[in-house]
């Protein structure tokens, strides 16, 4: 059977997406692809064997011969694209976040729930190999009960100023701690229930014009009395620093490290090695799982790996850590999930 995709978005990620869709998984067609720029949609289209190309996504919804999406649009627009795939009747593969408010996230989920279509979000890290073993090690209970989480998160450059404004992007903390606040509750095992953050712009003055930080951290306290920190930074610039650790009552886990090839110089001046340059050399086949995960879970009608609750509830950690740092105060996830 050949699940035919849509393709909705057509930017940076929208074409990592396409050469997945179009030469990794082989049980998809890639059938059309949509974009308010309607040049890309036809470039992406033309490159990556997709027959159809729209400027109204609306438009690719509305055939009948397309049986999911996937959703690379713009942070602020998932929501609304989701619910109308929904009442189009397709499956919906949607990069994260589901949205940047709970009532939006929750609208999404209902128009899910009531057309019988699946949901997947993108938070690729639970598909990367290290982080996925480190889940199974943890399952089997190979360092006992875990009690403290450690996650970085950092990227080797400011993303643009209108990025960052948090009415598009939702700013540092949510864009970039989403993936933090999903590995979390899903390598500790319970929800987060209280989070302080601190945060400030010390390198980039120039992000405080359009509201946003480039450097925080996130205290977390869990329902399960564990203890985590997430520390995010938009000012690498040594490298792509993505680690967390795990500790645990027999033992513990680290995942990642800043080495890329596995080759150290050694002479006079002393030992040096690489680092991880970006987001696709780090987690490159994570993505590709992803999509070959959504596609799995419509061929063996599964529920999806990640669903609509737990990317709301990244989100609900997002907007309380947000608030945190508006606040300068604790903030309990019961004041605002």
């Amino acid at each position: 059977m050949s699940i035919k995709i849509g393709l909705i978005g057509a930017g940076r990620m929208g074409k990592v997406f396409a050469h997945t869709l179009a030469f990794t998984v082989s049980e998809v067609e890639l059938l059309a692809v949509a974009d308010v720029n309607l040049q890309a949609s036809q470039e992406v289209a033309q490159q990556f064997g997709a027959k159809y190309a729209y400027s109204d996504y609306h438009e690719l919804l509305g055939r009948d011969d397309i049986d999911a999406v996937v959703i690379v649009t713009p942070t602020a627009t998932h929501a609304e694209v989701i619910q109308a795939a929904a009442t189009a009747g397709k499956h919906i593969f949607s990069e994260k976040p589901l949205s940047q408010t709970l009532e939006a996230c929750d609208q999404a989920m209902a128009a899910v729930e009531k057309a019988g279509v699946k949901l997947q979000l993108g938070f690729m890290r639970r598909f990367d190999p290290a982080y996925r073993m480190a889940k199974q090690r943890i399952d089997a209970g190979e360092i006992g009960l875990p009690v403290m989480f450690r996650s970085t998160s950092r990227d080797p450059k400011r993303t643009s100023l209108e990025f960052a404004r948090r009415e598009n992007s939702g700013g540092l903390i949510m864009d970039m701690g989403v993936h933090d606040f999903d590995l979390a509750r899903w390598l500790m095992g319970s929800e987060v229930v209280r989070v302080q953050t601190e945060g400030g712009c010390l390198v980039y003055p120039e992000l405080k014009e359009v509201g946003d930080i480039d450097n925080a951290m996130i205290n977390l306290k869990f329902a399960n009395e564990a203890v985590g920190n997430i520390d995010v930074s938009r000012n690498a610039v040594y490298g792509y620093d993505i680690r967390t650790e795990v500790l645990g009552s027999k033992g513990g886990l680290i995942i990642g490290k800043l080495q890329q090839t596995a080759l150290l110089v050694m002479n006079q001046q002393g030992v040096t090695h690489d680092t991880v340059p970006y987001f696709m050399e780090r987690f490159g086949e994570a993505y590709a799982a992803e999509i070959k995960d959504f596609v799995s879970c419509i061929l063996e009608d599964r529920p999806p790996s990640v669903n609509g609750q737990d990317a709301k509830m990244a989100t609900a950690i997002g907007i309380a850590a947000t608030l945190s740092l508006d606040e300068n105060r604790p903030v309990l996830l019961s004041e605002i999930a």
